[in-house]
């Protein structure tokens, strides 16, 4: 008896075998090749900037000129939209 490579239940193996069933043949297939964690989305695209307004601070993807106030922006560094709020995020933001 051997125990099994997934569940470690004991059994009787025969040739080469490893797991003790196809299922758990199939659950560590599975772990193996699960997906990398998934790369957020303001990661994609690293050469987009975000810019933040200095007098009402709305902050802008790759649009350097406030919308409101007619001012130009200053440069908060790289990033994207946050894939929840679909608001402009910086990497520096992300940090801490």
């Amino acid at each position: 008896m051997v125990p099994c490579a997934w569940c470690t239940a004991p059994f009787a193996p025969s040739g080469r075998r490893r797991f003790c069933s196809d299922a758990c043949k199939q659950a560590a297939w599975r772990a193996r090749h699960a997906n990398p964690a998934v790369t957020p989305a303001i990661l994609a695209r690293p050469d987009t900037t975000v810019y933040e307004c200095p007098s009402c601070e709305q902050r802008y993807l790759g649009t350097r000129r406030c919308e409101e106030c007619q001012l130009f922006c200053r440069r908060i560094g790289p990033g994207g939209l946050c894939p929840h709020c679909d608001e402009p995020v910086a990497h520096t933001d992300l940090d801490g």
